[in-house]
């Protein structure tokens, strides 16, 4: 690769060159089919009893869970 080819690092398309810019090495259709598989997995728990509703992924659920407790004494 000399610079100025830009494919798609899955399935070898041409990337826009601004999306190359901006770090993006993944074609339109497949960033989209790399977000909807990370949209999977997030979930949307409430962080206390008024706050905001708080954005986490599923790897980070259970830490989050057990530090939102308001029946846990936190030291």
């Amino acid at each position: 690769m000399n610079g100025t080819e830009m494919y798609c690092t899955w399935c070898g398309d041409d990337v826009p060159p601004l999306r190359w810019a901006t770090g993006r090495q993944t074609c339109l259709m497949c960033g989209e089919e790399h977000a909807r598989l990370e949209r999977l997995s997030w979930c949307v728990v409430q962080e206390y009893g008024k706050g905001p509703y708080q954005l986490i992924t599923q790897s980070a659920a259970h830490t989050t869970l057990r530090q939102t407790n308001q029946k846990n004494l936190r030291g």
